[in-house]
């Protein structure tokens, strides 16, 4: 990647050594996927909609990015990738969970409270917002990653209410409030 972009990242610290937790980043373009890995210092899984793995090339890429396919429209279907989504995080794994579902460029887009419902119904464990910025023209594309403060949250609190605050976080991380 690096021929194409630049990359910078912030708040790094933000990141759990050891124990398994959530990134919620900005959905801004395909590249946030490869970058963030590159910008991540502990392997990580990404859920993504299962059409991205119909293709035999996008679906190896993925797969060995550590996707993880997600049918919102038949979530039967994804019960196996849920239940490797939640073996990963009992083994302490950093799992990326895209909030918007989709990209949304330069704006955010609507948050899809489904998987993190699920998540914060099994888990006491930290999500970290992550904010995801491109500038620049030319050769290179500077590529900035903000990760935010590690946020828990009360088991009692409404999940919307949380998934709220964290898109809050993820815009100003983002550059875009």
């Amino acid at each position: 990647m690096s021929p194409f972009f630049r990359l910078e990242t912030e708040g790094i610290e933000n990141l759990p050594q050891k124990s398994a937790f959530i990134l919620l980043p900005k959905h801004q373009r395909w590249e946030d996927i490869p970058l963030l890995s590159l910008a991540t210092p502990r392997p990580l899984y990404y859920v993504a909609k299962y059409d991205l793995f119909k293709n035999p090339l996008s679906n190896w890429f993925l797969r060995s990015l550590g996707g993880i396919p997600l049918n919102r429209q038949r979530p039967l279907e994804s019960r196996r990738s849920l239940q490797a989504m939640i073996e990963f995080l009992k083994k302490g794994e950093g799992v990326v969970v895209f909030p918007e579902g989709t990209y949304y460029r330069n704006k955010m887009g609507p948050a899809h409270i489904g998987i993190v419902r699920l998540i914060l119904s099994r888990f006491s464990l930290p999500f970290i917002p992550v904010g995801m910025n491109y500038s620049g023209k030319g050769a290179r594309t500077l590529a900035r990653i903000n990760f935010g403060k590690a946020f828990y949250t009360d088991p009692s609190a409404p999940a919307n209410l949380f998934l709220d605050n964290m898109m809050k976080e993820i815009e100003g991380l983002s550059g875009l409030c």
